[in-house]
């Protein structure tokens, strides 16, 4: 299934179109960003940190390309290491994991050290690749407590690799653990030149009608 580069539907809040990249800011100082715009791409400058979207999501569905680069002599954690968060705080890992028989909770498509992949559907190294992730926030009753973790169900190029999964709380790594609020899209700099594309979210109604009115 080809999933690249769709057009962003109605009602998207589109966060890079390939032009530029003001939906985002520094997560060091929360001034600009400090990464690379080039070739219609926003490509990582090692070191200068994570990036934030400025606006806040609750229920969303994320799209997202990604491209890793290709380290032959690298392995495990250190081949073109990056993470989506949603919220910033729910990491699905970012990683060139291609061809590995069986993908655990740190590979690409994982969420962090809490889920491992249902498959390995990871391209190589330099392909553009697509997550469309469908997030759920914690639900919480009037008293304030949880009653419902956050929720994930991804694809990665087009595979289901994590099917409405309920996390137990953030993974390594969150922003903060102010899991009743908002929070925005987080992308990270791990020191690999792992570069993003095409970035969208349509923002989800949190219930539908309970009511039935036949037409």
């Amino acid at each position: 299934m080809d999933t690249l580069e769709p057009a962003a539907p109605d009602g998207a809040v589109v966060l890079f179109d390939g032009s530029n990249a003001d939906a985002w800011q520094s997560t060091k100082d929360s001034g600009p960003y400090r990464w690379k715009v080039e070739e219609g791409a926003l490509h990582i400058v090692p070191k200068t940190g994570d990036i934030v979207s400025r606006q806040p999501f609750e229920d969303h569905y994320l799209h997202l390309e990604f491209r890793g680069p290709d380290m032959p002599e690298a392995t495990g954690q250190k081949k073109g290491n990056s993470g989506v968060y949603l919220q910033g705080r729910y990491e699905v890992q970012v990683l060139d994991s291609s061809g590995w028989n069986v993908p655990g909770k740190g590979d690409c498509g994982a969420v962090y050290d809490q889920f491992a992949p249902l498959t390995n559907a990871c391209k190589p190294a330099m392909e553009w690749q697509t997550y469309d992730i469908f997030f759920r926030s914690p639900r919480f009753d009037d008293a304030g407590t949880r009653t419902e973790g956050p929720r994930l169900t991804v694809l990665l190029n087009g595979v289901c690799i994590q099917n409405n999964v309920e996390l137990p709380g953030v993974t390594g790594g969150a922003m903060d653990e102010k899991v009743a609020e908002p929070g925005p899209l987080r992308l990270q700099d791990h020191g690999d030149l792992v570069s993003y594309r095409n970035i969208w979210v349509v923002p989800l109604s949190k219930h539908g009608s309970d009511t039935y009115k036949p037409h």
